[in-house]
């Protein structure tokens, strides 16, 4: 059965949440969201608690409260295998600094029997790249390029536009100005929070940090649209 909180809207448990880019594009296609994540984010918009994730998931589990939800989605710790830094972790010896938590993720999610979404950055981290997505299939001012594992159900794949230019910056020494911004790290012609706020769409947040882990809303809200439509028929049927 397909459980709702105030007889309305699907309730999504949101793992690894940082300050709630995807929270807010699950929210939009008409979710209630809940979100967990080990550092305190006041900035999260929704409902929140702070602690481990997977503890906090493996517990719901135990105690059958996991049913409380319609679906899950993970963006777990990615730094061990994400394009943007395993060279830099691999030169600098901080390589094993990170541990890479998508396969007790994704454990623990097979064990709740519902839908799910794992989202990782281009990379090796180990996820199937059931979905991608690309900043440029919603106008967006950063690519931000996102792989997207989905359990138990699927989404049909858009295609992929062509970019309009450069990510502006350097690169190798060489400056190129372009249509987007790069939404990570600082210096280098990458983007100040304002820029990054406009281009991902994320106000309520002006913490770099958060900023720079986080997915634009649009591309959950993509998903979670088509993952509603999923849910509905079941719930018909429940």
């Amino acid at each position: 059965m397909i459980r709702r909180e105030h007889g309305r809207r699907p309730l999504l448990l949101d793992l690894f949440c940082c300050a709630g880019g995807a929270a807010m594009g699950y929210r939009r296609a008409g979710f209630d969201v809940t979100g967990v994540d080990l550092a305190p984010r006041p900035n999260y918009p929704f409902a929140f608690h702070q602690g481990d994730a997977l503890a906090f998931l493996a517990a719901l589990i135990a105690s059958g409260d996991i049913h409380r939800f319609a679906a899950v989605h993970a963006s777990p710790p990615c730094q061990a295998g994400c394009a943007l830094t395993v060279g830099t972790n691999h030169s600098q010896g901080w390589g094993r600094t990170h541990v890479d938590l998508v396969a007790p993720t994704r454990t623990l999610l097979e064990e709740t029997g519902l839908p799910y979404v794992i989202e990782q950055p281009n990379g090796r981290a180990a996820i199937r790249k059931d979905l991608w997505l690309c900043g440029e299939m919603f106008g967006l001012g950063v690519l931000r390029h996102r792989n997207f594992e989905l359990g138990g159900w699927s989404i049909e794949q858009p295609a992929h536009p062509k970019h309009r230019g450069y990510v502006r910056g350097y690169r190798h020494g060489v400056f190129r100005d372009g249509p987007y911004v790069a939404a990570y790290g600082s210096g280098g012609g990458k983007a100040t929070v304002a820029e990054m706020q406009t281009a991902m769409g994320i106000g309520w947040t002006d913490v770099r940090e958060e900023l720079t882990e986080a997915i634009p809303p649009a591309f959950s809200e993509h998903i979670g649209r088509a993952l509603h439509a999923t849910l509905r028929p079941l719930e018909v049927a429940a």
